[in-house]
C-alpha cells in the first residue's frame, strides 16, 4: 500500500471535532423526515418537499456559489457530480423506491451505503480498512434492521430494491466525493462552495423531475398538524431547509474531511436512528423494543467504526502494517 501523510489547515484540529460534526449532520438530516411529513399530509405531493428543500437551500447558498465561482472552472466534475448524486441521486431513487416497496427495507438498503463506501475506500483507492471499521458497518447494518422493523414489511419486488440500491449507491457517492481534495491542502476545494454548487445542481434537476408548477402552493400560507398539534407550514419548512439541507449538508462535508469517508458514513446511520425518536417524540409515532434495541446496536456500531480510525489529524505516517495502526482487512497485493 502507498503511505499516506495527513496535511492541511483542517487536518490539524483533530478527530473529535470531526465526530461532532458528523453526529450533529447526523441530527440535522434525521429531522427532516419529522419536519416534513405534517407538510406531505397537509397536501404537498414528497416530490415537492423535496424540490422546496433543495431549491430553498441553493438560494441560501447562491451567496457562497458567486464567491467561489472559480470552482466552476477548476473542479466542475466534482461539482456536477456532487449535484447529481449527494443531492439530487439520494432523493430521487429513495423516493422512487418506497413507491414500490415498504419504507423501512428501502431505508435500510439504503443505509448499505456505508459497506459501499468500505469497499470503495478498499479495493478502488487500495487504502487500509480496519477490522473494526468493518464490524461498524455490520453493527450498524444490523441495527438498523432493527430500527426500521424490516420483518414487518418484507416484499421482493426486484425494481423497487434496485431504485433504493441506487439510492445506497448515490449515499455512497456522498461521503465519497465530500472527500475529494481533503489532502490538498490550500489547494483542497471549498467545501462551502462545494455544497452551493451541488445544490445548484440538484436543484435544476429535481426541477425536471418533480415538475413543481403544478404543486399545491396554498398549503405553504397555511397550518400543517404535528401529532395534534398546529404549527405554520412556513415553518417547518424552513426547519426542513436551514436545519436538515444546509446545517446537515455543511457539517456532514467538513465531518468527511475531518474523518473519513468511511468512518464518517458509519455515524451518519444515526440518522436513521435520529429519525426514528423525533417521530417518537414529536410525532406520536412510538418506539418498539426492538427498535430501542436497534437503536443501541446503531450506536456501538458508530462508536467501534470511529474509534478505528487514527483520524486526519494524526502526524503519523498512516500505512498498511506501520507500527501503531490496526490490523487491516487484506485482500492480496498490488
Amino acid at each position: 500500500m502507498p503511505v499516506h501523510t495527513s496535511q492541511g489547515s483542517q487536518g490539524q484540529r483533530g478527530p473529535g471535532a470531526g465526530l461532532v460534526l458528523a453526529l450533529g449532520s447526523a441530527v440535522a438530516f434525521g429531522g427532516s423526515g419529522t419536519a416534513a411529513k405534517p407538510l406531505i399530509e397537509a397536501g404537498l405531493d414528497p416530490l415537492h418537499v423535496v424540490w422546496l428543500r433543495v431549491v430553498g437551500a441553493a438560494l441560501v447558498m447562491l451567496p457562497l456559489a458567486v464567491r467561489h465561482r472559480d470552482l466552476v472552472r477548476r473542479r466542475p466534475a466534482l461539482l456536477v457530480g456532487f449535484g447529481l448524486f449527494a443531492v439530487a441521486g439520494v432523493q430521487a431513487f429513495y423516493f422512487a423506491s418506497i413507491s414500490r416497496i415498504p419504507v423501512g427495507v428501502a431505508l435500510l438498503v439504503e443505509y448499505l451505503g456505508p459497506a459501499i463506501v468500505l469497499g470503495w475506500v478498499r479495493f478502488v483507492q487500495r487504502r487500509p480498512v480496519t477490522r473494526a471499521a468493518a464490524a461498524g458497518v455490520v453493527l450498524a447494518v444490523g441495527g438498523l434492521a432493527c430500527v426500521v422493523e424490516i420483518w414487518s414489511g418484507l416484499s421482493f419486488d426486484p425494481l423497487g430494491l434496485l431504485l433504493a440500491l441506487g439510492a445506497a449507491c448515490c449515499q455512497a457517492g456522498y461521503f465519497v466525493l465530500s472527500d475529494q481534495g481533503s489532502d490538498a491542502g490550500a489547494e483542497a476545494p471549498d467545501p462551502l462552495g462545494v455544497i452551493a454548487y451541488g445544490l445548484l445542481v440538484g436543484a435544476v434537476v429535481l426541477t425536471v423531475v418533480a415538475r413543481p408548477w403544478g404543486m399545491e402552493g396554498a398549503v405553504l400560507g397555511g397550518v400543517a398538524r404535528m401529532d395534534g398539534t398546529a404549527v405554520p407550514a412556513w415553518l417547518l419548512l424552513g426547519w426542513v431547509v436551514l436545519i436538515a439541507t444546509v446545517l446537515a449538508y455543511v457539517t456532514g462535508v467538513v465531518a468527511v474531511r475531518r474523518l473519513s469517508p468511511q468512518v464518517a458514513g458509519v455515524v451518519g446511520c444515526l440518522e436513521a436512528v435520529v429519525a426514528t425518536v423525533l417521530a417518537w417524540v414529536l410525532l406520536g409515532e412510538h418506539l418498539s423494543a426492538p427498535q430501542l434495541v436497534g437503536g443501541a446496536v446503531v450506536l456501538a456500531g458508530a462508536f467501534v467504526a470511529q474509534r478505528s480510525a487514527p483520524g486526519r489529524s494524526s502526524p503519523r505516517l498512516v500505512a498498511s502494517g506501520g507500527e501503531g495502526v490496526e490490523p487491516e482487512l487484506s485482500v492480496g497485493r498490488r
